[in-house]
């Protein structure tokens, strides 16, 4: 007898096939706003894996707004979200619940539970979302304060530490259920340089010892210059974006909008230099010194 072709074993082999080689996240033709009120039209643009992506633009463009649309805070009414290859949007609310676990998000203020110490905060998503024992979460919990330089801080409460350690507290929690892809809004608002500094050199070693794709919200200079692979950013005037690509790049003469430019050249054109980035050690004796001065 002739062997026959399955055509639907082809099928689901293209289709997992496509999904390897699918950007980590895509946004096709979006619009963003609030009721009747657009904020920006027309957003196209890609995050590859393991890159890290910048939402750059002036106070009041949209990039929290649209950040609420990644994750799902928002829903599409004009356009398409897609991870890894498949529609995030027009997917069913199992579907969106379930690829919402699959990323993590850092909020402005690190959004920990006052009531709660460090330590309870992280573990919360691992007893919601696991079936790990008590015993499996504790040694996730310390695995993920440590990575974020703040081992022998589990019993503290967000109120007993500084504004940074809150920030990398936050951090840990959004990395408890190990997500392939982060999302920072304003990861440096409120934080002096030092701290800032050292919140960026974090994002950009989880990007290379994890492979950790990163989006970040943000409008601080000295951050964007030090950790985008690639930015896009969203023009106020002309509602919608009006520059991709690595910022570096952007900002030299005649590479982008003149408006572009004007953004990234504010406070000096010269990029932050770049220091050694501190391993946990060094951070956990920075942490320490953090929360002395707090």
């Amino acid at each position: 007898m002739a062997a026959t072709n399955n055509p639907s074993n082809g099928t689901e082999a293209e289709t997992a096939e496509a999904k390897d080689f699918s950007p980590a996240v895509e946004v096709k033709d979006l619009d963003i706003g609030y009721g009747s009120y657009v904020v920006m039209r027309n957003l196209n643009f890609t995050v590859k894996t393991s890159e890290i992506m910048v939402i750059m633009g002036v106070s009041g463009c949209g990039k929290s707004t649209l950040l609420k649309y990644l994750i799902g805070l928002k829903q599409v009414e004009k356009g398409e979200i897609l991870y890894q290859g498949r529609s995030f949007s027009k997917a069913s609310p199992q579907e969106q619940e379930a690829v919402q676990r699959s990323f993590g998000v850092l909020y402005q203020q690190g959004a920990l539970w006052s009531a709660l110490t460090l330590a309870e905060n992280v573990a919360l998503p691992l007893e919601m979302y696991t079936d790990l024992n008590s015993r499996e979460i504790e040694d996730v919990v310390a695995i993920k304060l440590a990575l974020v330089g703040l081992r022998g801080f589990e019993d503290f409460y967000p109120s007993e530490i500084s504004g940074g350690m809150r920030k990398r507290a936050g951090l840990a929690r959004a990395m408890a259920l190990d997500p392939g892809l982060l999302y920072f809004d304003e990861p440096s608002a409120g934080l002096d340089p030092i701290n800032s500094r050292r919140l960026d050199d974090l994002i950009l070693r989880l990007r290379d010892s994890l492979g950790t794709t990163v989006v970040v919200v943000t409008h601080e200079l000295p951050s964007i210059f030090a950790i985008a692979d690639t930015s896009i950013f969203l023009d106020v005037e002309t509602k919608t974006m009006i520059a991709s690509g690595d910022p570096k790049i952007l900002v030299q003469e005649g590479k982008s909008d003149p408006k572009v430019r004007d953004f990234l050249l504010r406070g000096g054109s010269e990029k932050p230099s770049t220091g050694t980035t501190p391993g946990p050690q060094s951070v956990s004796h920075s942490a320490a010194q953090e929360s002395q001065s707090s």
